[in-house]
């Protein structure tokens, strides 16, 4: 990001919040100085320490305040012809043609493979390539919608929820959120005349993330936990997929609270959540794991770290994430995150080398990810400021464009 965008963004995301410069000084303890200057584009951007904490006081991610990653490769367009077609699935045209039920030869198996293969794709951040699929499953599920089997056309619903879905996390990715939660809005309507009882709080969950996405913190926290609250009402936390479902819900009920500031809830949500986490392997077995919520041990041990790490605990996060053991089913997303909230942490408590070393197992794991994300890029431009630089440093600074 350049010191213009975040100089734009820090005083856009600071008018959203209703807070003076005054007052988002008072908040985050940044210097109004700073934040004018800031703001004004007079001081390069700030150490991480710095952003960190108006992040906080804002109420965002840092990611939010530094920019979100491309979701596209870096020749892509975020408004170019993949996304129009992604748009146009999820919004079809005023007056279009009804679906049509499907072929003779339609196998909904297939197209539920297909689905799950997108969402993996998904959270290995092969973005270009969702959005190619999405138009197809979409139409593909709409299709089914139209069955003349009511058992089918049950199991249609059921597609296109977990279809609009995946749309709804490709548009927030894009940072199109109010497109995610009309895709999202239309996933909650399948879902009504689905077959799947844990669609609903599926949906629920996207929904809150992108509700925090938006700073509506509030609503992303009172979502959630209604929908985990019905979930323990309804009985349908005692299979394992239900059972993940609830942790989803959870654990992001606690990332609302920590950046409302209320880390004492956060705490006891995610005590909660782990707990709980421990039974997922002594229950019944569920459907297919990729069209599930994430969450296991590993996955709450994650977000613990990320949770320590962002409100100002690095020593916490060291702690947490020494010795982890991730499950294989832990998706590739999330233990890019991990590796990249420990070189955070260890650049947070003056450790450069360390934070170089995490940074070149990150690089090992996915290059690609970390070569467009401006929270792996921050880092390494803070860890160059330095007046002594570790070894591995100018690899790290020349691969991701800090320096020629």
């Amino acid at each position: 990001m350049t010191t213009e965008d975040l100089g734009k963004t820090l005083r856009r995301l600071r008018r959203l919040a209703g807070l003076t410069q005054e007052e988002l000084s008072e908040r985050s303890n940044v210097s109004v100085d700073v934040i004018r200057q800031l703001e004004q584009r007079r001081k390069h951007s700030a150490r991480l320490p710095t952003l960190h904490a108006l992040a906080n006081g804002l109420g965002v991610e840092l990611t939010t305040l530094l920019g979100d990653p491309p979701a596209v490769s870096s020749k892509g367009e975020t408004d170019g012809p993949k996304f129009v077609a992604m748009r146009r699935a999820v919004m079809p045209a005023l007056w279009g043609p009804e679906p049509q039920p499907p072929a003779s030869d339609f196998s909904l198996d297939a197209l539920r493979e297909r689905i799950a293969d997108g969402w993996t794709r998904y959270h290995s951040a092969e973005f270009d390539s969702v959005m190619d699929a999405l138009p197809v499953l979409i139409s593909d599920a709409r299709s089914v919608t139209a069955s003349a089997d009511q058992e089918q056309r049950g199991e249609g619903f059921a597609a296109l929820g977990k279809a609009l879905q995946l749309a709804g996390h490709v548009a927030v990715r894009m940072g199109k959120t109010d497109l995610a939660l009309i895709s999202l809005e239309q996933a909650i309507d399948a879902a009504a005349q689905s077959s799947n009882p844990l669609l609903l709080p599926m949906l629920v969950n996207s929904t809150a993330w992108t509700y925090q996405r938006q700073g509506r913190l509030e609503d992303a926290l009172a979502i959630a936990l209604r929908a985990a609250d019905d979930m323990k009402s309804a009985g349908l936390t005692e299979t394992a997929d239900g059972l993940k479902v609830w942790g989803g819900l959870t654990m992001s009920a606690a990332t609302s609270a920590a950046r409302s500031g209320d880390y004492d809830r956060a705490a006891d949500l995610m005590e909660r959540a782990e707990k709980e986490a421990a039974r997922v392997a002594k229950l019944p077995e569920g459907g297919d794991s990729r069209m599930v919520s994430v969450f296991s041990p590993s996955s709450v041990r994650i977000e613990r770290v990320r949770l320590a790490v962002q409100y100002g605990h690095p020593e916490d996060a060291l702690a947490l994430a020494k010795g982890m053991r991730l499950r294989k089913d832990t998706p590739p997303s999330w233990r890019t995150w991990l590796l990249l909230d420990v070189a955070r942490a260890h650049t947070d408590t003056g450790d450069a080398a360390g934070a170089v070393k995490t940074l070149e197992s990150l690089r090992k794991v996915a290059p690609t990810w970390m070569q467009h994300h401006t929270l792996a890029v921050a880092i390494v431009r803070d860890l160059w400021s330095l007046p002594n630089h570790p070894p591995g440093l100018r690899s790290l600074a020349e691969f991701l464009g800090v320096v020629s």
